[in-house]
């Protein structure tokens, strides 16, 4: 995969910082950049305890900001309305606004021990404010740099993954897996990340020289959803097809709040799967077959192989839309879209796949017939979406830095 030709320059966000603290001097400002994910293979399996799949894309959050002597969080959003300020000391109520990311990764740090007396007034913006690529993740984490930054905190790169991930899961209230945290920290350009997040076991595997150059394009529907309830039922579907599949098998199964499916044999889905309740039977159907997709597409990542990647994409695509039913009718047109243009190698939903965006992994010498192809395709279908639909263009890059 190509990596960008210049590095992920700094957003208008630095502009308005400069226009709100015109007094803080150049030497006394810094910034964070988080990049946003996509998930080629390993759909909804990290939160089983799967093996997944990630790059990062040089498209993300940014973060400019100064230290404060106080305890204070000071922050404006290019992308959000209203100011947000609130005090470090104790832990940090929700407001229910786009400051909770803030709070959830003081919430975070605070719980884990660490003692955080120093704030920072920052300004925030991301590059491509719409879901599906893990944007909440990429917030946290620039919050949470800073943090450190500002207390002198270090944190090993799988600990910086597990507080934010905590901050999510405990604060936000999103029963998510650690894929997204851990592709924006340990993701690097040129690289798939391989993740064992049982395990917390993680390679990086270079792209083959034989492999042809590719492009990552993301394809927003013009539609945005809150992930929510919809999400978190998928998760307790697939932890309650595992917990039942122990126990119909004669497995030590515990406590249901440990289970996963990663506890689960194949063959023991094999044998007693017809027994589950349908939704559970399909949630268990898509980990295994998601966990066997990821096998090979490590393979044909290794051989150069990306058409054969590209097509386990779409498979991916097809379970997420039939066993784990997400979708809507936008993005599945768009998933069709995608499998009937020339120059698209693969591509399915991103993120937890209710709205947003589809992402695809596309040959860069057919872009701009690409480009035009899905978007008179798309826009023939759903001509209210004219003014919002949105296709980027990424190229992959290393994870979360402080500049």
């Amino acid at each position: 995969m190509v990596s960008s030709p210049r590095e992920v320059t700094l957003l208008s966000g630095q502009s308005k910082f400069k226009e709100l603290y015109p007094d803080v001097q150049d030497c006394d400002m810094h910034s964070v950049f988080s990049p946003y994910r996509v998930c080629p293979l390993g759909a909804h399996i990290d939160h089983q305890w799967g093996i997944v799949t990630g790059f990062a894309l040089d498209k993300g959050v940014t973060l400019s900001f100064s230290l404060r002597s106080d305890s204070i969080i000071v922050l404006d959003s290019i992308n959000f309305p209203g100011h947000v300020c609130f005090d470090l000391r104790g832990f940090p109520d929700k407001e229910g606004n786009w400051g909770d990311y803030a709070r959830a990764a003081a919430f975070s740090l605070l719980r884990k021990g660490y003692s955080l007396e120093k704030g920072f007034s920052g300004v925030i913006e991301g590059t491509i404010p719409i879901g599906g690529l893990s944007s909440s993740a990429a917030v946290i984490l620039c919050y949470m740099k800073a943090l450190m930054l500002a207390n002198n905190i270090t944190l090993a790169d799988m600990q910086l993954v597990d507080y934010a991930l905590f901050a999510e899961n405990t604060y936000i209230g999103l029963n998510n897996g650690k894929l997204d945290q851990s592709c924006e920290v340990l993701c690097k350009k040129q690289n798939l990340l391989v993740l064992d997040t049982r395990s917390d076991e993680y390679y990086q595997i270079p792209k083959n020289p034989i492999m042809p150059e590719t492009e990552m394009m993301v394809i927003y529907s013009g539609l945005s959803r809150n992930l929510g309830k919809g999400y978190n039922m998928r998760v307790d579907e697939a932890k309650s097809a595992s917990y039942c599949l122990k126990a119909f098998s004669g497995m030590e199964y515990g406590t249901y709040k440990d289970s996963r499916l990663r506890d689960v044999p194949s063959s023991v889905f094999k044998e007693y799967g017809d027994k589950l309740p349908e939704n559970f039977k399909k949630r268990a159907d898509h980990y295994y077959s998601e966990m066997e997709r990821v096998e090979k597409g490590i393979e044909a990542w290794k051989k150069g192989d990306i058409v054969a990647f590209g097509q386990l994409m779409f498979e991916s695509g097809y379970s997420s839309i039939y066993s784990w039913e997400t979708g809507c009718p936008e993005l599945k047109a768009i998933y069709t879209i995608m499998k009937e243009t020339d120059g698209v190698y693969g591509g399915r939903f991103s993120g937890a796949g209710f709205k947003d965006c589809c992402v695809g992994l596309i040959d860069p010498t057919k872009r701009e017939a690409i480009k035009e192809s899905v978007t008179n395709a798309y826009l023939s279908l759903f001509p209210e979406y004219r003014d919002v639909f949105e296709i980027h263009f990424c190229h992959t890059v290393d994870g979360v830095r402080v500049r």
